[in-house]
């Protein structure tokens, strides 16, 4: 069987899914286009059902299955997007299904999972734990353990995502997608590029990797997955130590450029899609419009930005929108020690007031970090208006004899 799906299997896949999955927005984004210099449009995945793509192909790795297959039921393990896609396909077809889940899992994926009729096992910090115990469960009871990209039917299925595009955008010239472990971005290359194929053009597919879990420039660079050390990121929904080998294989054929960005790109992305688009994604979701903000996308015609997935929890959109803002140059903690006499305190507001900054809270106290007895210090959040701004308010500051010191958001 060849590694790369062939555009009539997509499409055979797209009608299957008819009744489960949804033919998602396309918006036009008139702030990115600007941005990029270039047509851009959002495809709003995050509106699919379960808040993501993964429906896609878990509804039709399932829906392979023989009944024989069927009645032993099905196992996976995830944090969160694979899970609920699993979830729902197993229960739109009548197959049981059994999820591992880590102990941290945020509480609202963990009660989308339980109300789509899966048995939610929670287990050890991380999914990697749950991974490991989902294969304990298959091969004790024979369920068919369900992978969140690395076989050939979740590759199939996603790629329906590609086709809508085409569908949409007909004159689309690239496609800019997230990757984690590589399905959905195999799945979209492989219908878009056979359909711009038929046209007798290219559409070019450009990956989005978060710069702390990128195993996808190694192995492309090695010729085959490498697995990395992984650090912390926001967009833990791609974060992946090592690519999937059935969609590595098309990657590798398909895909013409891999790109990084940082947890600060993907903060600002998600801020800008949340003012400008009035969309709320997950981190990994917003990867392909934080590149192009990024300036990590280059693009001469209609590009299409996926936004894979929304489904983030409410705490964590709290502090990502604090250090979008934060690395947008819009708001900044600033410590500054003073002499403790009467109206240094009046003096700083003045400052603030003259640069135009927005004070929103203030601490001011005599007691502990290292003060001098004759010391006390200022420490105040200001909003501003972009970097520019944030600058000038510091100089305003310095200049009248004042040491502000930028704090950590």
């Amino acid at each position: 069987m060849p590694a790369i799906p062939a555009l009539a299997e997509i499409e055979a896949a797209a009608r299957s899914l008819e009744d489960v999955v949804n033919h998602t927005p396309m918006e036009y984004s008139l702030h990115l286009s600007e941005v990029l210099g270039a047509t851009v449009h959002l495809k709003l995945e995050n509106l699919q059902r379960t808040g993501s793509f993964k429906v896609r192909g878990a509804t039709y790795r399932l829906a392979q299955l023989t009944a024989e297959e069927r009645a032993r039921g099905v196992v996976a393990a995830s944090a969160g997007n694979h899970a609920q896609g699993v979830a729902l396909a197993a229960q739109r077809l009548g197959i049981p299904a059994t999820i591992y889940m880590p102990l941290g899992v945020p509480v609202p994926k963990l009660l989308a999972t339980r109300g789509y009729g899966a048995e939610v096992v929670l287990e050890g910090a991380t999914v990697a734990v749950g991974l490991e115990r989902a294969a304990e469960h298959a091969a004790r009871t024979g369920a068919v353990f369900i992978p969140p990209y690395d076989h050939r039917d979740i590759v199939i299925g996603q790629g329906t995502l590609g086709l809508e595009i085409m569908d949409d955008v007909p004159d689309v010239t690239t496609i800019v997608v997230g990757i984690g472990g590589g399905g959905l971005i195999a799945g979209v290359a492989a219908a878009a590029k056979a359909r711009a194929a038929i046209d007798g053009r290219e559409v070019r597919i450009i990956g989005v990797q978060a710069e702390n879990a990128a195993p996808y420039p190694p192995s492309l660079q090695a010729g085959h997955p490498v697995r990395v050390t992984t650090q912390p990121t926001i967009a833990d929904g791609i974060l992946v130590d090592r690519p999937g080998d059935v969609p590595f294989a098309v990657i590798r054929e398909l895909v013409d450029e891999v790109v990084t960005v940082t947890d600060d790109d993907i903060a600002r992305a998600l801020l800008v899609l949340l003012e400008r688009a009035k969309v709320v994604v997950e981190p990994a979701g917003a990867a392909g419009v934080a590149a192009i903000l990024a300036g990590k996308v280059t693009a001469t015609g209609p590009t299409v930005a996926v936004l894979s997935g929304g489904n983030i929890d409410p705490l964590l959109l709290q502090r990502v929108v604090s250090h979008g803002l934060a690395a947008s140059g819009r708001y900044m903690t600033i410590r500054i020690p003073l002499p403790d006499r009467p109206g240094q305190l009046a003096r700083v507001s003045e400052l603030l007031a003259e640069a135009g900054a927005n004070v929103i809270e203030v601490l001011h106290t005599r007691h502990g970090q290292g003060l001098q007895i004759s010391e006390v210090v200022l420490q105040i959040s200001v909003e501003t208006r972009g970097q520019e701004h944030r600058e000038l308010t510091l100089q305003i500051l310095r200049d009248a004899g004042f040491r502000p010191e930028v704090l950590p958001d």
